[in-house]
Order: structure tokens, then sequence, then C-alpha cells
């Protein structure tokens, strides 16, 4: 049964879900982007090539954009435009419904709706690309939600991201689309602090069990932190 939930208004609670992690058990893009490798020997070997250089940059969080970038740039080689990417994003998902759905996250789900359920304004803010978060929560009936991403564009016979919705970054793209004062925000990432910080009620959700402590340090007392299904996360279990 399809589920009307009633149009927000202009001054209704504005609440930020993070995708991946937060509503997707995992990360969705890294997903994506291997299984367009694997699918392909030549890109398959190109990977396996670069990792003893790629891979150390991947695994330290200051060059992990520039890790990532290696390998989305072997994963969408041939392709020269953001619409062909969505269309490849498209047929991914479809072909991985079931896996998809299976890593949607109950518990997140149920809050996202709550939240849509009783009038908040709700966006997704994810690193990963928007067509993509999008594509997976149409399965569950929240195609209607906005949705900013990490923008595309042509890069040296592939695609790559042309803007990060990551850390800082994220703050500014949600700022210009108006959705800047943020009473809810929901995020399991450190590089989410800026969003977390700008919440009149920030809630941490299945963060790695080494950043909680931090987490507690850096925000407000009484912030939630809590495990919504993410088996190999911290957090408390509600």
């Amino acid at each position: 049964m399809t589920v009307i939930y009633p149009t927000p208004r202009d001054d209704a609670p504005l609440v930020v879900f993070d995708f991946d992690h937060t509503l997707y058990d995992g990360d969705s893009g890294s997903h994506l982007f291997a299984s367009l490798i694997k699918r392909n020997p030549l890109r398959l070997l190109a990977a396996l090539l670069v990792t003893p250089i790629a891979g150390p940059l991947v695994a330290m969080l200051p060059t992990r954009r520039t890790g990532i970038s290696v390998y989305v740039w072997i994963a969408t080689f041939g392709l020269h435009r953001a619409r062909e990417f969505n269309r490849v994003i498209d047929a991914y998902v479809l072909k991985h419904e079931a896996q998809l759905r299976a890593k949607l996250l109950p518990q997140a789900l149920e809050v996202f709706a709550a939240h849509r359920a009783q009038g908040d304004r709700v966006v997704v803010a994810t690193g990963a690309p928007p067509e993509l978060a999008r594509a997976i929560l149409a399965f569950v009936a929240h195609q209607g939600v906005p949705v900013i991403g990490s923008e595309v564009g042509p890069r040296f016979g592939a695609v790559g991201a042309t803007r990060h919705c990551h850390n800082e970054e994220k703050m500014r793209m949600l700022r210009e689309r108006g959705y800047g004062d943020i009473d809810v925000a929901y995020s399991d990432s450190t590089a989410d602090l800026p969003l977390l910080l700008a919440a009149k009620d920030p809630v941490v959700v299945n963060p790695k069990h080494s950043k909680v402590a931090f987490f507690r340090q850096v925000l407000k007392p009484g912030t939630r932190i809590l495990n919504w299904g993410c088996v190999d996360r911290g957090g408390d279990k509600t």
C-alpha cells in the first residue's frame, strides 16, 4: 500500500539525513563502482594494477577522495555525460534490486517515515551520486524526498565528481538550496561534523566504534549516539 505523506509547510522542522551507513548499510557509491569494475575484465585488471597506489590513498582520510576518484575513473571510462552515468545507475539498481533493498536499514526507515508523516521537511544529503540514493529510496516509496549529492561531469574520458557533497561543502550545498536552518541531523560520519554542529538536535547513527568517544567530546552533552542495525558499528541500540 502506498503511503501518502502530508506536504510539509515552509516553516516545518527541517530534518537532514545522511545516506550511507545511516539509511543504507554500507557505502552505496563504492558498491556501485565495484560492480561496474568487476563486470568488465579490463576494468578489473586496471583496478588491480592501481591498487598498490590507490588503495593506501583511500585508507587515509586526507587523501581518500583522490584514491576513490581513481577507481571512479576506471569504473566509468567511456561515459561522457552525467545523463549517461545516470542511465548506468538506473540499470544497476534495477539489476540488483533485491540486494539493495536488503541494505536499507528498517529502523532508519521507520524514523525517516515518522518525520515525513508528522509533516517535517525531510532532505537527504549524501556524498553518493544523488541519482543512486533517489533510485534506492524509490524502492520504499520515498522518491519524493529531495536528495542532494555529489555532482558529476566529464573527466578525462570518464565521469568524475565536479563537486563533492562532503564536509563543509555539504553544508554549502544545503544552504544554496534553502536548507540552512537545520532542526535535526542524522549521520554516522566525522566528515559530517559541520552538519551535526549546525543542527539544533544532532543524532549520531551507526558510528565507527573508534569514533564514539570523539563524538561525545565534540558534540553537546546529551547528544544521542544510536545504532540502527549496522552490526559492525557502534552506538546505543534502541
